[in-house]
């Protein structure tokens, strides 16, 4: 559906319903996105096709695609663009996924330099048919990018390794990323539906074991409300992820990609999520992003600046 992705099916307002089509679902206002017409926006995306790039923009039909391309700013996905789960809130392909491209990690090199990144945000599908889970693409990405990039800064969001965990993190954290994130998604409750192949605690261990082998790691984790979650679910997930030791919290509005996902049960208002906003701020993370729009790499940029200052910050106060 990548033609749909950029209006279609972030706007569509249409009512119409058929036999084995369910209607989509209204949106409010709040949640309505232009659709891109920048030549940046083009730019931006011939130089992925040209390079044979994914980006996670396009696959996962990401609302905020206008605004981040037009900037310059792409995330890519690396392994290929088909997933061997399916998560009931994922647009991305799944399926039996081609051989790696030996040749990916320089050309993510090669999009950061041409583009001026200062802050690089990877992504991948999950490879749950390779030996090591794709821990070894990401890897190769990262040393590529110091070589060819020094200056900028990199984010990764890697997926579970389910099985492979252990030695795929130890692997990813002595390459050096500056931001290792891992969304948990949604609340426990639901990922029997919502995340049926993953598992709650292995993920929060994920990002504990990232601090364990360098503190200095700044770890990520991010969930998608609008699902069917409870208040007080969400809060526990908030102090779940203080207990692992992770810095920055995003929040956005879960947004159905296709009648065959899973529903909508809520648009929560700007309103609601400023208030989980502050509660994130009171229980201690570093940085918190919570809007109906934000998602993983949304101003990753702008937002880990200010993180790395609030640790400066904090280490400053502490030496006093």
């Amino acid at each position: 559906m990548r033609k749909k992705s950029y209006l279609a099916a972030m706007n569509d307002l249409s009512p119409i319903a058929t036999p084995d089509q369910p209607a989509r679902q209204r949106k409010p206002e709040w949640i309505r996105v232009k659709a891109p017409t920048s030549k940046e926006f083009g730019a931006t995306r011939d130089l992925m096709r040209g390079l044979g790039l994914n980006t996670v923009c396009e696959e996962a039909a990401c609302p905020n695609i206008g605004e981040c391309w037009s900037k310059k700013h792409a995330t890519v996905m690396i392994l290929g663009d088909v997933c061997t789960r399916a998560c009931a809130f994922c647009n991305v392909k799944t399926g039996m996924p081609r051989a790696v491209d030996r040749d990916e990690p320089e050309h993510v090199a090669q999009a950061a330099a041409k583009l001026g990144l200062e802050h690089i945000v990877i992504t991948s599908v999950d490879r749950d048919d390779l030996p090591d889970g794709g821990a070894g693409q990401f890897v190769k990405v990262i040393q590529a990018l110091r070589r060819t990039t020094p200056g900028t800064t990199i984010e990764i969001l890697t997926p579970d390794f389910r099985g492979r965990m252990l030695a795929a993190v130890e692997a990813i954290v002595a390459a050096g990323p500056d931001v290792y994130n891992h969304n948990l998604e949604t609340v426990p409750r639901l990922y029997p539906t919502i995340r049926p192949g993953a598992r709650y605690y292995a993920s929060l261990r994920l990002l504990e074991e990232v601090k364990r082998h360098n503190p200095l790691i700044f770890t990520k984790s991010g969930v998608m409300l609008g699902l069917g979650e409870q208040r007080l679910e969400v809060h526990q997930v908030m102090d779940d992820m203080r207990v692992a030791g992770i810095d920055f919290l995003t929040m956005g509005q879960y947004l159905r990609p296709t009648p065959k996902h899973a529903a909508v049960e809520e648009f929560v208002t700007p309103q609601a999520f400023a208030a989980y906003g502050a509660i994130a701020r009171a229980k201690g993370f570093l940085q918190v992003a919570a809007s109906p729009l934000t998602r993983s790499s949304y101003h990753a940029g702008e937002d880990f600046a200010q993180m790395r200052s609030a640790r400066a910050a904090l280490l400053a106060k502490g030496a006093r």
